[in-house]
């Protein structure tokens, strides 16, 4: 595999987790608001290395 699709494929699956947690927290009150910050963090960080895998400048 090539960096760019290690980092996309790595982006994608930090985007899932932490919607599935950010999801989880607003149907249950057993998560803290640490785990949703995290969360949250995730999917930035997520969106950074889809958004970076390409080739060309980053949007």
């Amino acid at each position: 595999m090539t960096t760019n699709s290690t980092k996309r494929l790595a982006g994608f699956a930090l985007l899932l987790v932490s919607s599935v947690i950010i999801l989880a927290g607003g149907v249950t009150e057993v998560l803290p608001i640490v785990a949703g910050s995290v969360a949250a963090l995730g999917l930035a960080a997520g969106a950074l290395l889809v958004g970076t895998s390409g080739e060309g400048r980053p949007v």
